[in-house]
């Protein structure tokens, strides 16, 4: 039976988002994860055949990572959609670097707000919207897209810019875009 691996591909990829969530994607490379490890550069190429390879794990890592940091913690939540807006602001000012690599690089090239609307992974936020606001769905899609856009900016805002999170005043501005998202005619 042959050795077991000493360096994993799990460890790898634990020690490159490491790296960019403290440092930034431009840290990202072989020889800094090696570092990291303590190890040659062989196990990572061995696993990653490329530095490419390797981002765009890091990549699926991080985003993963950033979807558990956003979601509304459960039922309980009062309201969901204002929460998750929260969170995303959170995360951009808590997770600049991550925030930066997932949303302001080519990676995210190309993504028009539809396509960000017409992901799956959205349904159920906007099924919890049309159940609390007791809208259609686009109306329902309407309101996510707004809030999303606010929400985007404010987090663009405090991971780029040496600002200071002040949750009230987010909450304020949040409930202002989902209150103008709401009014109108369907």
């Amino acid at each position: 039976m042959p050795p077991k691996p000493k360096v994993t591909r799990q460890m790898i990829l634990d020690a490159a988002f490491g790296l960019v969530r403290e440092k930034g994607v431009e840290s990202l490379s072989v020889r800094a994860v090696a570092e990291v490890l303590g190890c040659s550069t062989q196990p990572i190429m061995y696993n990653f055949k490329t530095v490419e390879e390797l981002r765009d794990a890091v990549y699926q890592v991080a985003d993963d990572f950033h979807t558990r940091f956003i979601a509304p913690s459960g039922d309980e939540a009062q309201n969901p959609l204002l929460e998750l807006g929260l969170n995303y602001i959170r995360f951009g000012a808590q997770e600049p670097h991550l925030f930066r690599f997932l949303f302001q690089t080519a990676k995210f090239a190309g993504h028009s707000l539809d396509d960000l609307m017409d992901d799956p992974g959205i349904d159920g936020m906007l099924g919890l919207v049309q159940q609390a606001a007791g809208c259609s769905k686009s109306r329902a899609r309407e309101a996510f897209s707004l809030l999303f856009v606010v929400a985007h900016g404010m987090a663009s805002l405090l991971a780029n810019n040496a600002m200071v999170y002040d949750e009230q005043e987010c909450t304020r501005i949040l409930l202002m875009a989902h209150a103008s998202a709401m009014a109108g005619e369907e």
